[in-house]
């Protein structure tokens, strides 16, 4: 969890509380991994399988180990793991002007979707979100 809350800008609201985690994890088509650096956790990513098609729920990097790779290595587990649970397609949400999106643009994921103002920054703003998929 410290993770995330330091990954995350508090100023979008995106991170998840314990309890929402926990309660993922617990339905058993959601799956997480994690990602050391010199003996601490880096990074962690959260999803949700259905079927033959995997969703990326959470991907984050602590902010002191960004630009080592950490992104990228999170990225490739996920497609390795959601294609050995027999997933063909996988899907992302984000917010628009999230800095991770050139790392799935990268990563061939490609923009299927808008829905405007669906984030509300903690400031009342309204943030659309943008949705990507990537044939794996």
């Amino acid at each position: 969890m410290a993770v995330m809350a330091a990954a995350f800008d508090p100023a979008y609201g995106e991170a998840w509380t314990r309890r929402q985690v926990e309660d993922a994890l617990l339905t058993g088509n959601c799956h997480y991994g994690l990602a050391m650096h010199q003996g601490q956790c880096a990074g962690f990513y959260l999803t949700r399988s259905a079927f033959d098609e995997e969703e990326l729920l959470l991907l984050a990097v602590s902010p002191k180990f960004r630009s080592k790779g950490i992104g990228q290595h999170l990225i490739d587990r996920f497609k390795h793991e959601a294609r050995e649970r027999g997933a063909v397609r996988l899907f992302l949400e984000m917010r628009r002007g999230n800095p991770a999106e050139s790392l799935y643009l990268k990563n061939n994921f490609v923009p299927v979707g808008l829905r405007p103002n669906y984030y509300r920054t903690k400031q009342g703003e309204q943030l659309d979100a943008l949705t990507f998929t990537s044939e794996i």
